[in-house]
């Protein structure tokens, strides 16, 4: 280990950062180093700025990944290195919010009446039926299904925050069948490999994609299409934000509340005010035969 790399991950643990975003970071500064061949501490703005152009132009990243390779190259030189210039240097791409997508009740049956692996089935069920994000998934224990309290306690979630959301009745039974099958220890979904080991994010969106194949669907299945699935039907069946938003684990309503725009009953509920106007009939156009 380089004596850079042992010092980042030592700012990152001082600031008690996830797991996960510690792995992120790490292997995104070495992807920077591995373009340049060059150690990052000897690179300077223009070398930062061209690599995220590269990313853009050559790759076509998405702004999600090209602000989070920022972010981590941000970390090396502000956090790790001190430096100074970053911000000033280094533009931050803006974000523009778009609509989750959707999976439909009926895709969503589709998807698990397609899928025999049991394994799998109670994976995608536990994601539609909770709205867990993939690394809560992976991380949880059987101790964390609490049957009596009906609850499922979430040790990994986003920012290191833990939080309990509902366990529904009818997963509990599902899960019962799981656990007389497969009778998990350490983890509730263990890697078929290495026992010890929580499944990993590719393997989950691996058997996401395809199930989401097997079912016909005709756009990539992925984790988090079922927490959006999750959180716009509790909607459409008239849960408030407020309890959605304790649900997923958002810091800020304002993320729960994209979910209302894409909501299908809600906006049907909403009668436009045209609907209010009392306006003669029209039978036919008082100047027809006229085009403009």
């Amino acid at each position: 280990m380089t004596p850079l790399r042992k010092r980042m991950i030592e700012e990152l643990q001082l600031r008690n950062l996830s797991p996960r975003t510690k792995e992120t970071y790490v292997r995104a500064v070495e992807r920077f180093a591995r373009y340049w061949h060059q150690s990052p501490e000897r690179l300077g703005p223009e070398q930062v700025r061209q690599y995220l152009l590269h990313l853009i132009n050559d790759h076509h990243a998405c702004t999600n990944t090209v602000l989070f390779q920022r972010a981590a190259l941000r970390f090396l030189y502000v956090s790790t290195l001190k430096q100074k210039w970053f911000d000033d240097e280094i533009a931050r791409p803006k974000r523009r919010r778009t609509l989750p997508g959707i999976l439909s009740v009926e895709e969503v049956t589709r998807i698990l009446d397609h899928t025999h692996n049991l394994k799998h089935w109670t994976m995608l069920a536990t994601f539609y039926a909770t709205g867990l994000r993939c690394n809560e998934l992976r991380h949880l224990k059987p101790t964390d299904l609490d049957s009596k309290r009906m609850v499922i306690h979430v040790r990994e979630g986003k920012g290191g925050i833990e939080r309990e959301i509902a366990l529904s009745p009818a997963l509990l039974q599902r899960l019962r069948i799981y656990f007389r099958w497969r009778r998990p220890v350490e983890w509730l979904f263990p890697s078929k490999q290495r026992p010890a080991e929580p499944l990993d994010d590719g393997t989950i969106r691996t058997l996401c994609r395809n199930a989401g194949k097997r079912a016909g669907i005709g756009r990539p299945v992925y984790p988090h299409l079922f927490r959006h699935a999750c959180a716009t039907h509790m909607l459409d069946a008239g849960a408030d934000l407020r309890t959605i938003q304790v649900l997923l684990g958002h810091a800020d309503i304002r993320t729960t509340a994209r979910y209302l725009h894409v909501s299908i009953q809600r906006l049907q509920a909403v009668r436009s005010p045209f609907d209010a106007l009392q306006l003669q009939p029209i039978e036919r156009s008082a100047d027809e035969g006229r085009q403009h």
